[in-house]
């Protein structure tokens, strides 16, 4: 209970972000928007590579060791799971990426914004288990507070970025002529699946203890192939690509200091 509890706080909170990204359309214009994506993308991905590293991948090798398993196997077989499970979702959820248009999965006659959601949901999913994980481990170790520090500090970073995050879905639909209200609801709802997926991540890891390792694993890859695959890439597409390049030195720097400031 206290891991689904502390879980739940976490997820609320990186879900409010997502929300608050997307109040953006009240706020942000059509133009102002563009050249900002650049930097938010690659700071999602700095924070994202970060988080993997000092949130999931050393976690999970400290936690092997605890249970007197391989330090490194369950971190490995875990991390290459995550992102063959993200590669499948990615070829076969339809889903269009904003910023080119490129349409990816299977053929699907569902409407543009829904392929936009479709999206974003697709690395919503390794945020909400990240950071279900990290409170269900901290829950765990209830006596150590390094750990629920460290799980806080990933809810923030994750919370950081979802925020232009849920702005990169709401912003362009009303550029496309939806009305504020209606692009905020659908940027909003992008992020539900966090919580969905973090809650369902910390019922399985309380009832395996055995599963933590592989599983914060799992989401270490599943993270580390949404950054290679989509945010990387798209924030070097336009003219300004140092703008992505320093955004994700400073999502990676910032997401570094929380980690280890806190935890």
């Amino acid at each position: 209970m206290r891991a689904f509890l502390w879980s739940l706080g976490g997820l609320g909170f990186i879900f409010f972000m997502t929300c608050a990204g997307s109040a953006m359309v009240y706020v942000l214009r059509k133009n102002r928007w563009t050249g900002m994506r650049t930097m938010f993308l690659g700071f999602a991905s700095g924070v994202m590579i970060a988080a993997s590293v000092w949130s999931l991948l050393i976690p999970a090798m400290e936690q092997s060791v605890e249970l007197g398993l391989s330090e490194w196997v369950p971190a490995a077989a875990g991390f290459v799971m995550g992102a063959l499970f993200l590669f499948a979702l990615d070829k076969l959820t339809p889903h269009i990426h904003p910023s080119t248009g490129l349409r990816e999965g299977l053929k699907s006659g569902a409407r543009r914004t829904m392929l936009l959601i479709s999206a974003v949901t697709l690395h919503n999913i390794p945020e909400g288990m990240a950071v279900g994980l990290a409170f269900a481990l901290a829950a765990q170790h209830p006596g150590n507070g390094a750990m629920l520090s460290s799980a806080v500090a990933l809810a923030i970073g994750i919370g950081i970025q979802n925020f232009p995050e849920g702005a990169a879905i709401s912003i362009p639909l009303l550029n496309e002529g939806k009305s504020a209200r209606r692009a905020f609801l659908v940027g909003g709802a992008s992020g539900v699946v966090e919580p969905i997926f973090g809650l369902l991540t910390v019922l399985l890891a309380s009832h395996i203890i055995g599963l933590m390792p592989w599983l914060l694993a799992f989401a270490a890859g599943a993270m580390i192939y949404v950054v290679v695959e989509e945010l990387i890439p798209e924030a070097h597409m336009d003219e300004n690509t140092h703008a992505g390049t320093f955004g994700a030195l400073a999502g990676f720097l910032i997401m570094m200091v929380l980690d280890v400031a806190l935890g």
